[in-house]
């Protein structure tokens, strides 16, 4: 069950190689294979009980993928001082962009959730 669900998220991350390789060299191949698993999940309806088990199985080693952007905070200190301003800018302005899309967002899933109930 484990090894069928790791298949299919190696699947899309090869996919998102191929597709990065050959047509989008601008986007990460990890997040074309990404969305490409959506796509799928999102037509077929359902997440099967493999892809879940791998999934939830690796989400537990999600604190190790922070590791290397601590340690290049720590290296590289002396740049983003220098790039503060651009920085904060930046993220001020993701930040002002996301809530307010969040939030639609959070109100869109709730009421859909509230229809698929009554029904």
């Amino acid at each position: 069950m484990l090894l069928r669900g790791l298949t299919w998220l190696i699947l899309f991350q090869l996919l998102g190689t191929a597709l990065n390789v050959l047509f989008l060299p601008f986007l990460p191949s990890a997040i074309i294979g990404m969305l490409l698993l959506v796509i799928f999940l999102r037509l077929r309806g359902r997440v099967s009980e493999s892809l879940e088990t791998a999934s939830s199985g690796l989400l537990r080693f999600l604190p190790l993928l922070l590791t290397p952007a601590a340690v290049g905070v720590m290296m590289y200190g002396n740049e983003l001082t220098t790039e503060a301003v651009s920085i904060f800018v930046s993220l001020t302005l993701t930040f002002i962009l996301a809530v307010p899309l969040t939030g639609r967002l959070m109100q869109y899933l709730i009421m859909r959730q509230a229809g698929e109930e009554d029904v």
